[in-house]
């Protein structure tokens, strides 16, 4: 064999590592099989599928477990994982948002059980979730721009569909419609802002690409900051930040419920996610570009949604899930802090968001649990319609105060709290302290919204009759799986509460 066949070879023909790709690989492994199986499973027993995709989010979750020392890679250029550049890294900072991304699609699936089996096709369903979720998953783990991108819209292209599929529907064909061009904008920008850093540095790679930028010609200079701000553009679309937010609301309205809280968190994630990676990994030698650019977009977008979504309650019928939506934009606000601190920091800031995710996951997709159950009994899911929620349903609004007060960040919700402190010091100690008193303004602006809709929850139940639309059906029974799906994260926001600093030292260890 003559060396240039041997060169080949080694670089050519690669041993796959399963176990390391097995979360993202399982998650869509079983999309195709609830996707074929959606052909022979007769109508009564469609609800079996929603049960098969949960069990498979848990089995991909529990592949998480193995390799929870955070040091497997593959597809690398060179046999040597440590040395070699890798397209795929199960490292603890993918761990971590893996953890969040299919948690987040777990709970989502408890949620969408009932609603399955009542207004939505279930294996279509069932399947764009999954593979919506096995490309969340798979994002993290990308350590190419390629993979990245892929990774990216194999995360969005099935949400598209999911945000559409209540057939009839003209809201949610709509909000799809917006979802779909904004996204589509998105993704043609990160596409052109790749293309240029390729022809700029000639490889894809996130480490190589780091020391390539060092070093670019001067004739390429341009090229490279021109693609480096672009790919910036493509992620700032993707995590809603302000201006690029304008698709959130009506998305979030005219999607189903379990929709709009998979995107409010997984999707948040997903962007959050590819951006941490293009900043802290691929451009650290653009900080002196990325730094201001999201420390002003941090500023703009938490002060936009807080300001919004006070408007929002003033009008006589707000919709709860149009303020979860101003209140979800705001929040990406409050994670973008840390991403900007990390250009003015050598320490690491990236645990600061990591743990602010964490918290906001599961507060949040509590709250949408609540207001999915609520919304049985109040399709219109008005927050006039909360009124007097505690003397019919004392553990259900006490979950829901309990999960309003975390956003706010007050007691007795001890890890929103926490978590906002973590990242009010992230900015300090980053110097930017005009970006931390903007941050605590707009903290106490949040205050009044949040604790406006969790004082409606203790009004009389006069209120609530009096209140309360005409001839609507009021169901006997609660579902099981959204039961459950509450149970759970305000049972996950107890310990954190009682223990923030898990949050902190898991998202400490998380570190790439």
């Amino acid at each position: 064999m003559t060396p240039v066949t041997a060169f080949a070879s080694e670089s050519l023909v690669q041993s796959v590592d399963w176990l390391t790709i097995a979360p993202p690989t399982l998650t869509a492994v079983v999309a195709l099989v609830v996707l074929v199986a959606d052909l022979f499973v007769p109508e009564e027993r469609k609800r079996l599928l929603g049960w098969t995709a949960i069990a498979g989010l848990v089995a991909a979750l529990a592949l998480l477990v193995p390799l929870r020392a955070g040091d497997r890679s593959t597809f690398c250029l060179t046999a040597d994982t440590r040395a070699g550049a890798c397209s795929y890294t199960a490292d603890h900072f993918t761990l971590v948002i893996q953890l969040l991304v299919l948690g987040g699609a777990l709970l989502t699936a408890l949620l969408s059980v009932t609603e399955t089996r009542e207004r939505l096709p279930a294996g279509e369903y069932w399947f764009l979730l999954l593979s919506s979720a096995a490309g969340a998953a798979l994002l993290p783990a990308s350590r190419d721009l390629a993979t990245l991108v892929v990774a990216l819209e194999v995360a969005s292209l099935p949400a598209f569909a999911l945000v559409g599929l209540k057939r009839g529907d003209r809201m949610s064909g709509e909000a799809a419609l917006k979802f779909f061009l904004s996204s589509v904008t998105a993704t043609a920008v990160t596409l052109l802002g790749v293309s240029f850093v390729y022809a700029a540095t000639g490889t894809l790679h996130l480490t190589e690409l780091a020391q390539s930028l060092d070093d670019v010609p001067g004739r390429l200079q341009t090229l490279a900051e021109a693609g480096v701000a672009l790919t910036l553009v493509g992620f700032a679309f993707k995590t809603a930040a302000v201006p690029f937010h304008f698709w959130v609301p009506d998305t979030y309205v005219g999607a189903p419920l379990p929709v709009a809280a998979y995107l409010s968190v997984v999707g948040k994630a997903v962007g959050f996610t590819g951006l941490i990676l293009v900043t802290v990994v691929a451009f650290p030698s653009y900080a002196d570009v990325w730094g201001p650019a999201l420390a002003a977009l941090a500023a703009l977008t938490m002060t936009v949604g807080n300001v919004a979504a006070l408007r929002q309650v003033s009008t006589r019928a707000w919709s709860a899930v149009r303020l979860l939506a101003w209140s979800s934009v705001a929040q990406a606000g409050y994670l973008l802090v840390p991403i900007a601190a990390a250009a003015y920091s050598s320490d690491d800031q990236i645990g600061a968001t990591v743990a602010y995710a964490l918290m906001y996951a599961v507060v949040n997709l509590g709250a949408f649990a609540v207001v999915a159950l609520v919304a049985r009994r109040h399709p219109e899911n008005r927050i006039a319609d909360y009124r007097g929620l505690y003397a019919t349903s004392p553990a259900v609004a006490l979950a829901l105060a309990f999960f309003l007060l975390n956003l706010a960040g007050l007691p007795p919700g001890i890890i929103g709290l926490f978590a906002k402190v973590t990242v009010f010091s992230a900015a300090v100690d980053a110097g930017l302290g005009w970006l931390a008193v903007i941050m605590g303004v707009n903290v106490v602006i949040g205050l009044y919204y949040y604790l406006r809709w969790t004082a409606l929850l203790f009004r009389t139940p006069e209120d609530a009759v009096r209140n309360a639309p005409a001839g609507t059906p009021v169901p006997h029974t609660v579902p099981a799986p959204i039961t459950l799906a509450i149970v759970l994260t305000a049972a996950a926001g107890v310990v954190l509460s009682g223990y923030p600093q898990i949050a902190l030292r898991f998202a400490a260890n998380s570190l790439f």
